[in-house]
């Protein structure tokens, strides 16, 4: 399996991923006749034995108003735009637009905000942060979503939601279980590069009841608007931007705002009109060659029978 450098979202020692097919006819064929032979319709499987809880923070504080349901989800919507026509000697043809870049800012410290944090390596401490997560709705309240290439097994891996300036405003939560695609698992897929953690219980509460969660998003626009989250390495306060997105592919999305560097991995997409989660960084190369654009692998029936898995198994 061939290697490649990593993208700049990814982790400081990213797990690598096989390459992306060449653009050559004869291979872009092949991926249509994967793809009409069900080659996407994967199941997903869960890495379980993950140490018991480490003692949770103190500080954490009770819920505002966590989310209670689901988006509904539907067939993902592929829009095909007709093409430009072209020019004549009378009509001079139309020149690109220009990218619309989203300008990014310090998240501020609000609820949405609260329902994102940053995976340690062990104990919360600034500078071990390495990947983004979020809180997810569902019905057991202690799952969370992040991108797969971030980490393979449960380990020794804290969530801090909320986290800022080396400190835990709503504790440290134990990840207990990583579930993932089988196509990730095989074949480092990646418009299957999602994963949804398990956290445990601190005190008889779930991370859900202190801080909420965001539903899950499926079958929106390729050109939703969202507001993109995600914790740089090299910084200690979450980062925040609003752009839309576009169709990097049939199973890829993308999204053009500045300063989204290593460490952003897993940081979530969340839908202005819904606030859904309807992506996250990671996919394509890994989430983005440059820290200006960002990907994130379609959020379609891959990651709803991903998250029926993984809510059967924290149950």
């Amino acid at each position: 399996m061939g290697q490649h450098r990593a993208g700049q979202h990814a982790r400081r020692t990213p797990r690598r991923r096989s390459l992306r097919p060449a653009l050559a006819t004869a291979c872009a064929a092949l991926a249509v006749a994967a793809v009409l032979a069900g080659a996407h319709t994967l199941t997903s499987r869960a890495t379980a034995d993950a140490p018991a809880a480490g003692p949770a923070d103190t500080s954490l504080t009770a819920s505002a108003d966590p989310s209670t349901a689901l988006a509904p989800a539907a067939a993902p919507a592929t829009p095909d735009p007709a093409a430009a026509p072209a020019a004549t000697a009378t009509t001079a043809a139309t020149p690109a637009a220009a990218v619309k870049r989203g300008s990014t800012t310090d998240a501020p410290a609000d609820a949405e905000s609260a329902k994102v944090g940053a995976l340690f390596n062990g104990p919360v401490a600034a500078g071990r942060h390495f990947c983004t997560a979020s809180v997810v709705h569902s019905p057991t309240k202690n799952l969370l979503l992040t991108a797969a290439h971030c980490l393979s097994s449960s380990g020794n891996v804290t969530f801090a939601p909320g986290y800022r300036d080396g400190t835990a405003p709503y504790g440290s939560w134990q990840v207990t279980a990583v579930h993932t695609t089988t196509g990730w698992d095989q074949h480092r897929d990646e418009d299957e590069d999602f994963a949804i953690l398990e956290v445990a219980a601190d005190q008889g509460r779930q991370i859900e009841d202190v801080v909420g969660a965001h539903p899950l998003g499926t079958g929106e626009s390729f050109t939703a608007q969202v507001r993109l989250f995600g914790y740089p390495n090299a910084g200690e306060t979450p980062l925040t931007c609003v752009n839309a997105t576009s169709k990097e592919d049939t199973y890829q999305r993308a999204i053009d705002c500045p300063a989204y560097t290593g460490g952003t991995s897993g940081g979530p997409w969340i839908s202005t009109a819904t606030g859904a989660v309807i992506g996250l960084i990671g996919g394509h190369q890994e989430g983005g060659d440059t820290p200006d654009t960002s990907y994130s692998a379609l959020f379609d029936h891959t990651i709803t029978a991903l998250y029926a898995t993984a809510v059967a198994a924290a149950g």
